[in-house]
């Protein structure tokens, strides 16, 4: 299974490649309007950069339904329903998974969209989202791509995703004295949830080590097997530190506080193991389609505005999401893991084998392939997970795409923030799915 070639000569310039870390501004900025509009050319919108901007700032016509005309405004109103109707409350983990979210709303995009976007509300664990997800606590988070299939076909759930939010952005983190994954056997390794792509890909390597995951009891090296534990992330690197788990595997910046701390490695990165997988994805109640599509439709727009935003310049990012205190972690820390990502060492440890996809440490775009959908819900046939899984009997990959995910929106607002091009997706926005241990 092989991706479609990238786009010739229509790839936004990643900072990563063109300004090394060394040499890039050290000013502690945050992404203004000015800056906004700076990283909008410098994407090489031209027009459709224009209309980008526009729908920042200019009230767009309501939509009859969910389905706004492609490339047009995606604002709404200020006069469409009342403030309370266009409030959206935003849910999230304090990992770099969550950037687009916070960056909307740092960069005041959700507001020019006129959405009423108060403090995202910080959550500590996967289970603790998804219990404000199905309260209404919040109404939009990002959440395991897994997890929400769970959530709309074991538990009945209307969730409803309008969008990835991020593409890789994870890692397998080890003990430096583990070389090989061969090496976990009867060991333990922290995972963030079993409905997660960190299960998935962590349990695609032992398969192909010949090593079986546990739920319980206790793992043997002679017997080769490993245990798998769920652990909150931000609980993962002190538990590596003490030395009560030989890995974790989930979102940075937990692997890039490893790193730079020099305490331990990463073995392998889980883009590495699934090209340019969908970890996160934006999900909002089914209903919000139907009864405040306008505000639906405004509130994608202005995340796949973040996402362009933050591609053109993820070191500024970094220095946004520290400096406002959405996420908690060190800057150092953040921006490594959203700028560290071309380093040889990599390749030559192991970290990553597929140099040849060419691939952002974490990336952002919003197109949901349904190529993924179906290859998860396969993969996640063969997964060891504790709990219930015959929700998938029966379930094609087809039908699960279909009734889960929903793309209206966000191929319109990625039309609006310049084209598939502008975020390096294939014209055809179609893919072939790689897994390749």
């Amino acid at each position: 299974m092989t991706n479609p070639p990238k786009t010739p000569g229509a790839s936004c310039s990643h900072p990563l490649h063109n300004h090394p870390a060394s040499t890039r501004g050290a000013r502690d900025t945050t992404l203004t309007r000015a800056a906004f509009l700076r990283h909008a050319t410098a994407l090489g919108l031209g027009a459709a950069g224009a209309g980008l901007l526009a729908a920042c700032g200019n009230s767009g016509a309501d939509g009859a339904s969910a389905g706004a005309d492609a490339g047009a405004s995606t604002a709404i109103s200020s006069s469409d329903g009342s403030a309370a109707a266009r409030r959206m409350r935003v849910g999230y983990l304090p990992i770099t998974d969550a950037t687009p979210l916070l960056m909307a709303h740092a960069s005041g995009l959700y507001e020019r969209q006129n959405v009423d976007v108060p403090q995202p509300v910080l959550l500590r664990s996967w289970p603790a989202l998804a219990e404000a997800f199905q309260s209404g606590a919040v109404d939009a988070v990002h959440i395991l791509m897994p997890l929400a299939l769970q959530l709309r076909f074991q538990r009945g759930f209307p969730a409803k995703v309008v969008a990835w939010n991020h593409t890789n952005g994870s890692a397998l983190t080890v003990r430096r004295d583990i070389a090989a994954v061969d090496q976990l056997a009867g060991e333990t390794v922290a995972i963030p949830g079993w409905f997660s792509i960190h299960n998935i890909a962590l349990q695609i390597l032992l398969r192909e080590a010949g090593i079986t995951p546990l739920k319980s009891g206790a793992p043997s090296r002679s017997g080769r097997s490993v245990k798998l534990v769920v652990m909150a992330p931000p609980d993962m690197p002190p538990a590596l530190a003490q030395r009560s788990i030989a890995g974790y595997i989930v979102a940075d910046p937990f692997n890039a506080a490893a790193e730079v701390k020099g305490i331990d490695r990463i073995l392998r990165f889980t883009g590495d193991i699934w090209r340019d997988h969908a970890c996160c994805v934006v999900a909002v109640r089914e209903e919000l389609l139907k009864e405040r599509p306008a505000v639906a439709r405004a509130f994608v727009g202005a995340v796949v505005q973040a996402q362009a935003l933050t591609r053109s310049d993820p070191a500024a990012a970094a220095r946004t999401l520290t400096s406002k205190h959405y996420l908690p972690q060190p800057g150092p820390v953040v921006r490594w893991a959203l700028t560290h990502g071309a380093d040889p060492a990599y390749e030559r440890e192991g970290a990553i084998e597929h140099a040849g996809w060419g691939q952002r440490r974490i990336d952002f775009q919003g197109y949901p392939f349904p190529s993924y959908t179906a290859e998860l819900v396969e993969q996640l046939r063969r997964t060891v997970v504790d709990g219930d899984l015959s929700f998938l009997d029966g379930l094609s990959g087809e039908r699960a795409h279909r009734e889960l995910v929903d793309d209206t929106l966000v191929r319109a607002a990625i039309d609006a923030a310049g084209g598939p091009a502008a975020f390096d997706l294939p014209a055809s926005l179609r893919r072939t799915e790689q897994v390749a241990p």
